[in-house]
């Protein structure tokens, strides 16, 4: 069995590959031979076909498509400034499209960095075959201030009907020259064709970072000369006691700029899938990352392009480097304890503990404070720079060696690392080397949270890490190469009336002990076993007894009693499935395709085990093989194996993972490997009755 599983695998791969990829180029062949772009038009023209659409061509049950989205980049006359001019039309096609009329436009709004303005907005319908144009209220557009750094610009279209189309255009202006906003060709819905056209002065040198599976339909470059002038100034101090005079004269220097627009066309709108990173990590992009600036005169850029200047801006920042050594109220006595302890992990745990259940996370994420730690330590809430730099205090204050760190959440995406640049961190934790291979990273912000577990959100991306006092500043790869462990033992007594009394053991280690935890706190205990039943109605669950909850070195031991109704079991038969207590009884991956890549998050392994009474009068009908199965890259292996021995029915599973993130590139091989592995768990055991 495994090697025709593994030679079925291994040939199917290398035939669908060189399948796949014949396609792959056979289409981008065809596209760049047949396909256009598809057309657009300036604010206030709607083509009347657009009108009369009732469905979108290419994903025919969405319920709003985007007709086009077009950005036009720009640098200000004096190369200190950018701008993006963006154009939006959005097709609604029924009621479930309507959440497309709520508009909102982020900015950053601290020291005026960025602002929105040019503002026009207004929906179409067609109304008895006649066209009718309803234009958004000025008035109705309202500037919403979420911290000091982050703004928004929100409003609601007018008029919203189904079949009708919105769209609307303003301006984005930034007061700074180094950074560009990636720009997202695809969206939660289809997009018909996205355009980003750029001029960028060849003062700046920006490397792009494409993160695209499709190909671009429009893709010019072309190139003009600009002038730009720099007033100069001649100063005489000359003694004559009427302070300096001078002139005042002018230079103008010469300098191309690079005329670039990408389109993109069709795109199909990006779901949520089982298992899939964040949106951001996912979608097709096209970032620009700034590498060097020419300076010429009259004109200089300070550049945050190492790590090492992003970590010096944050150290010298008000609200996370002057933050790091502020007193907190009454802080000696938890210090104080702290030193009584005897190991750095006692008093790590210790300080952990009273941070996290001394504070309360207002949900917020940034990587800086916003009133303050000392306030927020009064308060006894805060976001999650202001509780974790918190703990940084404390412990640094208690002799461990911590360093703040700043790291991008699994919802907020991967920290690019060719990006250095603070945007893309919403998240300060605590960085605690242990030795030179282990280190801990904390997060008091989650309540079940395990200060020897580097929070599973945060896994698969870098952190930086800063030393203020010695200038040191340097990323971490964060990752979990130890497999996260899950035991089940089962000990059950099989009836003649075709029932199942037992007991299970079920032992979570790492991350399965903090989701459990978590669901048994948030949902109660009857909520939390009917959760552990899985939504088998049969399975009836009496007792649940825990061990370890509240020990962060021990692992969750659940203690079960229940009894199973055995499905299809009529006095002659009796069938048994042996998943139980697993949360492995759905396959997840039943899609043919997958549009997002696959990430765990961590290594797990699976260790399923039961002992099971046969009752008298019955013997054996269907007993399923002794199997192993193994992923064509070997990166999973799933072991079964079940006998009977003197009366009894042993059962074996495992499963190992040596992966925690695979490409929706080799999504076939995963597809099929799952499909096979479901199948052989929930393969039933039969009894006769003799």
């Amino acid at each position: 069995m495994l090697a025709e599983f593994l030679l079925y695998s291994e040939n199917q791969t290398l035939i669908m590959n060189k399948f796949f990829t014949l396609l792959f180029l056979g289409t981008i062949a065809f596209t760049a031979r047949a396909q256009t772009a598809p057309s657009t038009q300036p604010y206030g023209k709607i083509d009347q076909a657009d009108l009369e659409m009732k469905a979108c061509d290419f994903e025919k049950d969405a319920n709003a498509e985007v007709l086009f989205n077009k950005g036009n980049l720009y640098y200000g006359d004096d190369l200190k400034s950018i701008v993006i001019e963006s154009h939006k039309r959005i097709k609604i096609f029924n009621e479930n499209g309507n959440k497309e009329a709520n508009i909102q436009i982020p900015y950053e709004g601290g020291d005026h960095k960025e602002y929105i303005n040019g503002i026009e907005a207004e929906t179409i319908n067609l109304v008895d075959g006649k066209v009718e144009i309803t234009k958004l209220d000025k008035k109705l557009i309202y500037n919403k201030v979420i911290d000091k750094w982050h703004s928004e610009v929100t409003f609601a279209m007018p008029n919203i009907k189904p079949g009708c189309i919105i769209e609307y255009k303003y301006k984005w202006n930034a007061n700074y020259n180094a950074a560009i906003p990636y720009w997202d060709f695809q969206e939660r819905i289809p997009v018909r064709y996205s355009e980003l056209a750029t001029s960028i002065p060849d003062v700046f040198y920006f490397r792009p970072d494409p993160r695209m599976h499709q190909p671009l339909i429009r893709h010019t470059v072309a190139t003009d000369t600009k002038v730009m002038k720099v007033l100069t100034h001649t100063f005489d101090t000359g003694g004559t006691g009427n302070g300096a005079t001078g002139t005042q004269d002018s230079e103008t220097f010469t300098y191309n700029v690079e005329n670039e627009v990408r389109g993109m066309a069709n795109i199909a709108s990006l779901p949520q899938e089982p298992y899939m990173s964040s949106f951001a990590d996912n979608v097709q992009s096209i970032g620009l990352n700034l590498v060097s600036v020419k300076p010429i005169n009259g004109f200089n850029s300070t550049l945050s392009d190492t790590w090492a200047k992003v970590g010096g801006i944050l150290a010298d920042d008000e609200d996370f480097g002057d933050q790091l050594k502020r007193s907190l109220n009454k802080e000696r006595d938890i210090i104080n304890t702290a030193s009584g302890l005897k190991t750095g992990d006692e008093k790590i745990a210790y300080i952990f503990n009273e941070v996290k259940n001394g504070m309360k996370w207002n949900g917020v994420d940034r990587w800086y404070t916003i009133d303050g730690t000392s306030k927020a330590w009064d308060n006894k809430t805060g976001n999650s720079a202001e509780i974790n730099l918190i703990l940084y205090h404390l412990l640094k204050q208690s002799g461990i060696n911590a360093y703040p760190m700043v790291v991008g959440t699994r919802d907020y995406g991967k920290v690019s690392r060719y990006n250095t640049s603070t945007i893309e961190f919403n998240r300060a934790v605590v960085y605690v080397p242990v030795d030179s291979i282990k280190y801990y990273v904390l997060d008091a912000t989650g309540k079940y949270n395990l200060y020897n577990e580097t929070p599973a959100e945060l896994l698969n991306s870098l952190g930086l890490y800063i030393d203020k006092s010695k200038k040191l500043f340097d990323t971490v790869y964060l990752k979990n190469d130890l497999s996260v462990r899950q035991i089940v033992m089962i000990n059950g007594n099989i009836k003649a009336d075709g029932k199942l009394d037992g007991t299970a053991q079920l032992v979570s280690f790492g991350y399965n002990k903090v989701n459990t935890v978590k669901n048994y706190k948030e949902n109660g205990e009857k909520k939390y076993m009917d959760n552990l039943s899985d939504g088998d109605n049969n399975l009836k669950i009496s007792a649940v007894k825990f061990e370890g909850m509240d020990v962060d070195t021990l692992p969750l031991t659940q203690k079960v009693d229940f009894n199973l109704d055995l499905v299809g079991s009529d006095g002659n038969y009796i069938y048994l499935n042996p998943n139980l207590f697993t949360s492995l009884k759905k396959n997840l991956f039943l899609s043919d395709k997958r549009m997002t890549d696959i990430d765990f998050g961590y290594l797990q392994n699976y260790s399923i085990n039961g002992t099971y009474k046969m009752p008298p009068g019955y013997k054996i009908d269907v007993l399923p093989k002794t199997v192993t199965i193994i992923m064509p890259d070997r990166s999973i292996t799933f072991k079964r194996i079940i006998q009977e021995q003197d009366g009894d029915i042993i059962v074996r599973y495992s499963i190992n993972y040596t992966k925690a993130e695979y490409s929706k590139d080799n999504y076939s091989d995963f597809h099929e490997f799952y499909k096979k592995m479901y199948e052989l768990l929930n393969e039933q055991i039969v009894l006769k009755k003799s």
